[in-house]
């Protein structure tokens, strides 16, 4: 198997969804315990939608 078949397999369209459909490109805050707290609510926000998304 190649190993760009492999990448439908690991998290990389995770990321850029969140950067191109959710326009997310830098941290507003700073601080290590901020990013987590910000990263995490846009991870939620993701998941959601996509729950929503597999509902409608």
């Amino acid at each position: 198997m190649s190993r760009y078949r492999l990448r439908k397999h690991v998290v990389e369209p995770v990321f850029g969804h969140i950067k191109e459909c959710r326009g997310f490109r830098r941290f507003l805050l700073r601080g290590m315990e901020n990013v987590r707290a910000e990263w995490s609510l846009l991870c939620t926000a993701h998941n959601l939608l996509k729950l929503a998304a597999a509902r409608a």
